[in-house]
This record gives C-alpha cells, structure tokens and sequence, in this order.
C-alpha cells in the first residue's frame, strides 16, 4: 500500500522528497523572514509566520523564568514589560558600547557598559546575552516555522547581513546561525539578494545597471550591480550600518519631547513611558505615508505631527542615504543617467516622500513592484537553490565594502585590499623592518576607510 504524506499546516498533499531543502534568511531589525525555492513551480516563497503574515517580528521576551518568547507575542510585552523586551538587536552585533553609546536611551532594555571595547551585553536581571545569542533565539524560530511549514527537517541556510557590515558583524551573524544549528553555507548581502530577486524576470541577451536603494529598520545600504546573461556583478556598494527607520522614529521622539518639554532624563528613567513615544512615533511614519497629520496621545500629553513636519526631520537622514549614493557612483565610475532601474528595499522605502528623494536625485522612478519587506528573503532563497547545484545559470560576483590593510609605523593603515575589490581576492605586498635586526612583528589587519 502506497503511502501519502499530507501537510497538516497547509492541509494539501505532499510528494516525498529526499532533497534537502535549503532556507534563505532576511535577519532584519524590525522584521525578519524566511524563504525556500518551491519545487513545484521553482519560484522562490516566503514562509508564512503568523496566518497570511510572512513578516516575523525581531522581537524577544524573556518571562520571570528567563524563558524566550519571541515574535508577535514578545511584541505585545513592549509597553507592559519593555525591560524584558529586547527589539532591534541587529543593531549591537559587532559593536562595543562605545559605538552604540550616543543611541542607548532609543533601547527600552539595559545595555552594559563594562569600560572596554569589548561587545555589548544586554542584561535582564542577573542574567547577561550578547547579541550573537539574541540572534540565534530569533534564527532558531525562523528555522523552526520553517520546519512545520515544510514537514522536514533543515539544518543549511544562506543568511543576509547588510552590504556595508564589517567583518566582526558578519562573523557575530554566522556565530548566531551556528548557534541556532544551522549550516551557514554562505552570508549574502542584501542589496545583492535583492537584485537575485529582481533579476531572475530580466531575458538573457539584457544588460542593464541597476541600484539598489535599501533602508531597513537600522541599517541602509545602496549597490550598484550589472545584470547580463546570468551574471549579477556588484561594481560598487556604500551605506551605513547605523542609519534606518529607528532613526525616523527617534527625530520624530525628540521632535515631541522638545515641544512637550520633557527632557532626555525623564524619559530614561521611565522605560514604559520611552516604549509609548518609540511606539507612537512609529505609527506616526506609517499613517503619515497615506495621511496629512497624526495625532495621538500619551497619558495628558497630546502628540501632533503633520506631514511636511516629518519630511523637515527625514532631510538630514535622506541626505545621508544620498550622500552614500553618490560616492556608489563614483566608485563605480557610472553616471546616475546609466542606471536602468532604481530597486527599492526595506520598509522605510515605502515612505513616499524618501521614493520622490530617491527619485529626483537618480532623474527615473523607482521601481517597487516586487514587495520592499520579502524580496531580500527570496534573494537569498535563490542565492539557496543555486548553492545546492539547481541554478547552475547564475553567477554572483560580489565585492569587499570596506578596504583590508595593516597598520604600519606611525600608526597609519595602509591599504592592501581597497574597497569595492571583486571577491574572492588576493595582495601581496613587501614591508620592511623599522629596525635592524628586529626579531619580532606584530601584524595589525584593520578594515575601513579611516587612515
């Protein structure tokens, strides 16, 4: 008697299959999603984490038992227990207290600072987590959806990191799949991913430049990629790993507080009532994309924003993205009239007055027809099917964000590997001594822009 396996989730009948399926993960800070490679149909699709909802929040609480929730439901316990409640933790990965210390009083949660350089360590309780093991708590549900989604066991994925992450960041997000017991097989960059998703549709003889324009909830990147025959080749990335929607959410914080009068303090000590203006604020971007004004209230506090105020407090952070869009062009000696398509990523680029900025400045419309929240999870559900051998079509050619190169006397960094270099990569170059028979070398490898 033939047996026939059914999926309970989907309550459709299933082939058997031996092969081994391999997810691709959009680790984001607001959101984060999970893709596979239909075999069916062999397009890729989002996995669903709640209902018809694909987006799982990047959210986690800890109850009294120091149990992990996470998702929807640590999402519900943001107002009611912030202290508890751990958002944006993409943010810290790779990062020491001095980087994040100007942000601090924007985390509901306490992050501490042990006076060395170091990586954060978030506390609740007596309990410390670094954002390696937060991370591996949010890949470990993503691969555990993904198994009763597909009725099998998964132990490879392809995880995406923003374009402009150093090497201490990318190391953290592989360490986090590691620890979750997945195979991280490779660390794709978004934008990258971005444009598998979008290029998969463009015919063999096309050759076209595209940019791809992508701000997320704390990071934004922007890629300059030629897609011909099958061949996706970065010419040039720049970004910031610390500029996204938490930082909207912020101005427009401090807009309130300012007109209220409440000083930074006040609202530092009181970690509920910091929750409710980050929460408020965050409703105030999404409703203003449709609407004129917003209004709401805290506790006797009545909070105002019309649209033209919130496009004033976007400028300095669009100007930013720009500014990163320029240098791009530059590094990849193409002029903005060169770019066929300007792909939009993220879901701060559905903000209408960001598309009309991004827009005017590379002179065409953008183009947002793929969804800005589930195209870098397809991207890396491609970049997944072509790492287990069935894309043999394709060939990605990526480049290194930031220059390679050591410290030498002085302590100056010299460039071996400038930035925007294809990868893999090889340098060489002859140092000498700075005294005569020296017997020793400390060799210092740094990575950045900064001399």
């Amino acid at each position: 008697m033939a047996k026939i396996a059914i999926n309970l989730t989907k309550g459709t009948l299933s082939k058997p299959s031996d092969e081994e399926v391999i997810i691709g993960i959009d680790l984001g800070t607001t959101n984060s999603l999970v893709a596979y490679i239909d075999p069916c149909n062999k397009q890729p699709v989002c996995i669903s984490t709640n209902g018809s909802n694909n987006l799982l929040p990047s959210i986690i609480y800890f109850n009294e038992q120091q149990e992990a929730i996470v998702g929807e439901l640590a999402k519900q316990k943001m107002v009611s227990e912030p202290s508890r409640t751990l958002f944006s933790v993409k943010r810290l990965m790779g990062k020491s207290y001095g980087d994040i210390a100007n942000f601090k009083n924007y985390f509901s949660y306490e992050i501490i600072d042990d006076l060395s350089d170091s990586l954060v360590k978030v506390r609740i309780e007596e309990t410390f987590y670094s954002p390696i093991e937060l991370s591996s708590l949010l890949l470990k549900e993503l691969k555990r959806l993904a198994e009763v989604s597909l009725g099998k066991s998964i132990s490879k994925a392809v995880i995406t990191v923003p374009a402009y992450f150093n090497d201490a960041q990318r190391q953290a997000t592989k360490d986090a799949g590691k620890l979750a017991g997945l195979d991280v097989l490779r660390i794709i960059n978004e934008p990258t991913a971005a444009s598998l998703a979008y290029g998969i549709g463009i015919a063999k003889n096309q050759n076209q430049l595209v940019a791809v324009y992508d701000i997320g909830g704390g990071t934004f990147d922007v890629s300059i990629l030629q897609i011909q025959d099958g061949v996706f080749e970065v010419l040039a990335t720049n970004g910031d790993t610390f500029l996204g929607g938490d930082d909207i959410d912020k101005s427009i914080v401090n807009f309130w507080l300012t007109q209220l009068i409440i000083s930074n303090n006040e609202l530092e000590s009181n970690k509920i009532l910091a929750a409710q203006f980050r929460l408020k604020a965050e409703a105030a971007k999404k409703y203003l994309s449709t609407n004129e004004a917003f209004e709401s209230s805290i506790a006797d506090w009545r909070l105002t924003l019309t649209k033209v105020e919130l496009e004033k407090l976007l400028e300095p952070i669009i100007n930013r993205t720009l500014e990163c869009c320029r240098l791009a062009l530059l590094d990849a000696k193409i002029k903005k009239e060169e770019i066929a398509e300007v792909i939009m990523v993220g879901g701060c680029s559905r903000i209408p007055y960001i598309q009309s900025a991004v827009s005017a400045f590379f002179g065409k419309t953008v183009y947002d027809k793929i969804n800005p929240d589930e195209v870098v999870a397809l991207g890396a559900a491609i970049q997944a099917d072509i790492l287990a051998g069935n894309q043999k079509d394709i060939l990605l050619l990526d480049v290194t964000p930031l220059s390679l190169g050591i410290e030498t006397l002085g302590g100056l960094m010299d460039v071996i590997i400038p930035r925007n270099s294809k990868i893999p990569v090889k340098a060489s170059r002859t140092y000498t001594t700075s005294k005569d028979g020296q017997a020793q070398l400390k060799i210092s490898v740094f990575q950045g822009e900064r001399d």
